[in-house]
């Protein structure tokens, strides 16, 4: 299992400042990665404000669990290969006998959370272009959920302090408005109606 800390500044755009910017990301191919995410019917892991998700490629699959830390989230990352995750995905449901997500497992079970009542919600299909950057790791997404389409920019930093001012100096730079965005998976659970 790897972890890293995700330190992140995002923003919703509007189509024409996603077309605008795609002209900067020309270079880069788009990669499509679908979201699927997990919780119990009434939410368990999303009071305790975890999100746990596997996250499909074409060709890979991983398991993530996000807790969050005084800055940004802690990510628990576990590869999985396609025939592993679409086993998982097609009982919609959390396996407690999949050794290779046991180490998620064990850090789930410190909430009080009833592991056999986790489910997949619904899933977010995202048209990423990514690269590497001078302010840090930056990502040009298009969200399909729910019905809903929805674009947006992050920035992926290792500073929190310098990395929102790098984030808002490109914003200004680009003159690209700031639009609160809400994590992709609230944004999804919103579209289910599971979030006020």
């Amino acid at each position: 299992m790897q972890t890293n800390l995700e330190i992140e500044y995002k923003t919703l755009l509007s189509l024409s400042e996603f077309d605008q910017l795609g002209k900067r990301f020309s270079h880069v191919a788009p990669v499509r990665q679908t979201n699927h995410y997990f919780d119990t019917p009434d939410l368990k892991l999303r009071a305790n404000k975890l999100s746990l998700r596997i996250r499909t490629f074409d060709d890979a699959a991983e398991m993530t669990l996000k807790i969050p830390q005084k800055v940004g989230n802690l990510e628990h990352n576990i590869a999985l290969t396609s025939e592993e995750a679409n086993a998982i995905l097609a009982t919609k449901a959390l396996p407690q006998n999949c050794i290779n997500i046991q180490n998620i497992l064990e850090l789930l079970k410190g909430y009080a959370i009833d592991l056999s009542a986790v489910r997949v919600l619904g899933s977010l299909t995202t048209t990423r272009r990514e690269y590497e950057t001078s302010i840090g790791l930056m990502a040009l997404d298009k969200n399909e959920y729910s019905g809903r389409l929805d674009y947006e920019l992050e920035l992926e930093v290792a500073d929190a302090r310098s990395g929102e001012k790098n984030f808002n100096y490109f914003l200004k730079d680009n003159q690209i408005e700031y639009r609160y965005a809400r994590s992709k998976v609230v944004r999804f659970l919103e579209s289910i109606g599971k979030m006020p």
